[in-house]
């Protein structure tokens, strides 16, 4: 009899193991590769619009060209810049959808390098002569450890998930280097909400007295495109000269 009960659970055992292990093995990893820069049933019957595939970059351009910047590659089944070590001058410069979008939801992945810098602009113009940032908002990507910026500006609005240099994202919730962040892009008819890997993190209101205010006591103050912000524009990229990569670009227009 207990030879029969010692059979029986060496054999439960070996079943448990082989039943723990198998999902693992396929499905997991399956599951994971599906849904990398994809839409869902969900998401197509909604009509999201993916802005990358993984493989092609057929939906971006330069900003003010209409070519694609050799700064940039596909990497890491990712959107990556490549790092020049120069800063703002960078060496491909920044990329624009070619499409215009006015109210959206638009959600993105990305993964910054180690005090690196860069940004996701929204309802952005292109004006000869005036980079990108001097006509769009912008949600701030950034090394929150290593980047200065992450000490300026005032109550930390220059770190990640920032409305940069105006309002700061709390909770300050960014993950490390090397991690991949998830953020939210919510634009319909002058109200603006970011959310950082699942949380709102700020709010405000285009065209306001508010932002007008707040516009008034900041850098742009002297930009008109910026402080009357267009009510539709491209979706940009900040080529800022460090190493950042972005992927799972989708939008959904509302």
């Amino acid at each position: 009899m207990k030879n029969l009960l010692f059979i029986m659970m060496i054999a439960f055992a070996l079943f448990s193991c082989k039943s723990s292990k198998a999902p693992v093995a396929g499905g997991t990893k399956n599951v994971t590769s599906a849904a990398l820069n994809a839409l869902s049933a969900n998401e197509k019957a909604e009509g999201v619009i993916l802005l990358f595939d993984g493989k092609t970059t057929d939906q971006w351009r330069s900003y003010g060209k209409e070519t694609f910047p050799k700064g940039w590659e596909i990497n890491e089944n990712a959107i990556h810049c490549i790092g020049s070590g120069k800063g703002e001058a960078g060496q491909g410069g920044d990329i624009i959808t070619k499409e215009k979008f006015k109210n959206f939801e638009l959600t993105l992945e990305w993964k910054i390098s180690e005090g690196g810098n860069s940004g996701i602009f929204y309802l952005a113009q292109e004006v000869a002569g005036d980079p990108i940032w001097k006509s769009s908002p912008e949600m701030q990507v950034l090394d929150n450890l290593k980047h200065p910026d992450a000490k300026l500006g005032v109550d930390g609005n220059r770190q990640a998930g920032s409305l940069y240099d105006l309002i700061p994202a709390k909770p300050q919730n960014a993950k490390p280097v090397g991690e991949w962040n998830t953020v939210k892009i919510m634009v319909y008819k002058g109200t603006v909400v970011h959310y950082q890997n699942g949380v709102q993190v700020l709010e405000y209101h285009l065209w306001t007295e508010d932002w007008n205010k707040m516009c008034a006591n900041s850098k742009f103050k002297d930009f008109p495109n910026f402080v009357n912000t267009a009510t539709e524009g491209f979706i940009g990229l900040q080529d800022h000269g460090d190493d950042v990569w972005y992927r799972n670009i989708k939008i959904k227009k509302l």
